[in-house]
């Protein structure tokens, strides 16, 4: 198994407001998906850091949007290394956060997404077992719209057999629209499935200029 490139990931602060994070140069990926999704067991497993992100029988713990630093990233010869990080989304969609919450996140993501410059990429988090749900589809269009790159973790493919695994993924695959950079994959985190892959995909992430 190769070196992890995301080992070394260190919690930075959780911000209520976009003007909190940390400033905004260098370069970040983001950590979106709905509560329930598997999100924080995604983040600890592809950093390596299993008490990284909480995660909890009780979804929807992530009410802040969470900045991890990264080691810096060795970049080609001559250039100095990037300042990284990874930025995790407040769960969506989880029924018991007070609609104001839920209607202040959905200002304060949708100011992240538009505004931040150091933005390289996101990681959508969906459980492979049910089709995407509207904040996923909202996050496809947004990421279509911008030309900003998308890595979709199809997660939980532990809970089901190879072969309907892997017809899932087709049928993913098959339902993005023309042009749409995004790229799915089969990923468990309890089963280790994928994540070298999404690994490789965070960093390549991390690693491509915007448009």
């Amino acid at each position: 198994m190769s070196a992890n490139p995301l080992q070394g990931a260190q919690f930075v602060l959780a911000a209520h407001r976009i003007n909190q994070l940390p400033a905004d140069s260098g370069a970040e990926v983001a950590f979106a998906g709905r509560s329930n999704a598997g999100k924080s067991s995604a983040l600890n497993a592809l950093t390596g850091h299993r008490g990284l992100a909480r995660t909890s029988k009780t979804p929807g713990r992530t009410q802040q949007m969470v900045a991890f630093s990264l080691p810096p990233l060795p970049q080609e010869a001559g250039q100095p290394p990037l300042d990284v990080r990874l930025i995790d989304l407040p769960g969506y969609g989880y029924a018991k956060v007070p609609p104001e919450l839920r209607d202040h996140w959905k200002q304060e993501i949708d100011l992240y997404l538009h505004q931040r410059r150091s933005l390289r990429g996101v990681v959508l988090i969906a459980d492979i077992r049910h089709p995407l749900k509207e904040f996923d589809r909202m996050m496809l269009d947004f990421c279509f719209a911008t030309h900003l790159p998308c890595q979709l973790l199809m997660t939980k493919a532990d809970k089901l057999s190879r072969g309907q695994a892997t017809q899932a993924l087709l049928a993913m695959r098959k339902s993005f629209p023309e042009g749409l950079p995004a790229t799915a994959q089969i990923f468990s985190s309890s089963a280790g499935t994928g994540v070298e892959e999404a690994r490789e995909a965070v960093v390549r992430l991390l690693r491509t200029p915007r448009e």
